[in-house]
């Protein structure tokens, strides 16, 4: 799929979500982006690698991906290589695992899940304030932890001014 597919197939889905929920269809898509590798690595529909908490309902299934701690001990389901990283100047553990990501059946089901994760979750009370701009609600989901990547926000950022040049004109 090219990132101009990609924005033709999902941007339907992130404006609804943004009609819905106030948040920026770009910034939505551009973390779908970034999670997915333009929907190319999206298997049941997974287009935001939100995580799986139980690993056991039957929405889940176990992927391989990167994460990245300042612990050398971190816990994972499945560790599979630890490689000692600098990353912005500190030390950090790029970790290979196996992880559990939810599937969904549609589209539309994870662009859902995504915007509740956002709304349920009280430590992205202050992203939800600069909802409708999508690269301060970039910044903020950044700082509370979204993703473990350190370059998180900027990668983002650079995805989405990529994207707004690929939004269908009405």
């Amino acid at each position: 799929m090219t990132k101009q597919d990609y924005v033709n197939y999902l941007y339907p889905y992130a404006l609804a979500s943004q009609k819905l929920t106030g948040i920026s269809a770009i910034a939505l898509l551009a973390q779908g982006a970034l999670e997915s590798a333009w929907f190319s690595v999206a298997p049941g529909n997974m287009i935001f690698g939100v995580k799986d908490t139980d690993g056991v309902n039957g929405n889940e299934q176990l992927l391989t991906t990167t994460e990245y701690s300042k612990s050398a001990n971190a816990k994972f389901p499945n560790i599979i290589s630890i490689t000692p990283v600098v990353r912005n100047g500190q030390k950090w553990y790029k970790y290979k695992i196996k992880d559990y990501f939810r599937k969904y059946d549609t589209p539309k089901d994870s662009f859902v899940d995504h915007a509740n994760f956002f709304l349920k979750n009280k430590r992205y009370a202050k992203a939800l304030t600069v909802k409708n701009d999508p690269y301060k609600f970039i910044d903020e989901i950044a700082k509370a932890g979204y993703a473990t990547d350190p370059n998180y926000a900027n990668s983002l950022k650079s995805i989405a001014k990529s994207i707004e040049k690929l939004i269908p004109k009405s």
